[in-house]
């Protein structure tokens, strides 16, 4: 269950929480529940409306609308890419050079519903990767979004030939703490009052090794 030590920012028309594993943000048709109810349950708004969405393994920051009249200036920011979205990840092997940009069209592989696939047929898609430090044959990367695909963090990273540890879906290396991708921080216009707003999950613990320098990491994520 969800409880007020995931929420990261809370005012009268936003509410950021920090999504855990294993749960999806909106329903599939299965009927399992989503953190779309558990937000709704937390927060007794029935409106609350997921702006954004995540895989399930996929850990970190989610942004809700909690009342309708600005959904529709939520989903115009989103539309324009007016966000700045970024993820931590640890990904195999050792990630050479510094900030690159991945531009590979993104589109469903046909063999396997599940998984998508770099594609020439595919939907423009463009993901920024800046290293953060090498760990054995790991790499902690920040990855910054320039488009929104299904999967894109994952099928860009694989593309390139360093999956994301515990991403067996895209022949990522088994790690022992599940899929090593977590949305950890966010810039966007608040809709109503025009201030930036800049969101930040705290480190999550199954990153602790991982752990750059307080002064880099801080440096980088705020560049």
């Amino acid at each position: 269950m969800l409880d007020d030590s995931a929420i990261v920012y809370r005012d009268s028309y936003l509410l950021a929480v920090d999504k855990p594993a294993g749960i999806i943000v909106h329903g599939d048709g299965t009927g399992a529940r989503t953190l779309a109810d558990e937000v709704r349950e937390l927060t007794g708004i029935a409106d609350a409306q997921p702006v954004q969405r995540l895989d399930a393994e996929t850990t970190g920051l989610v942004l809700f609308s909690l009342d309708k009249s600005v959904q529709p200036a939520l989903d115009a920011l989103v539309a324009g890419h007016a966000m700045r979205k970024r993820y931590i990840a640890l990904v195999a092997g050792r990630l050479a050079g510094g900030e690159r940009t991945i531009e590979q069209p993104i589109g469903r592989d046909r063999h396997d519903a599940r998984r998508m696939r770099v594609s020439k047929t595919g939907k423009p898609s463009a993901t920024i990767v800046r290293p953060l430090g090498v760990f054995g044959n790991a790499t902690l990367v920040e990855a910054e979004l320039l488009t929104g695909r299904r999967h894109q963090i994952r099928v860009h990273l694989s593309s390139i030939g360093h999956p994301i540890v515990g991403d067996a879906l895209y022949q990522g290396p088994a790690g022992r703490s599940g899929l090593m991708l977590h949305a950890l921080e966010e810039r966007l216009e608040h809709p109503v009052t025009g201030e930036e707003l800049l969101l930040r999950t705290a480190w999550p613990r199954r990153f602790g090794d991982f752990a750059v320098p307080r002064g880099h990491e801080w440096s980088i994520l705020n560049h």
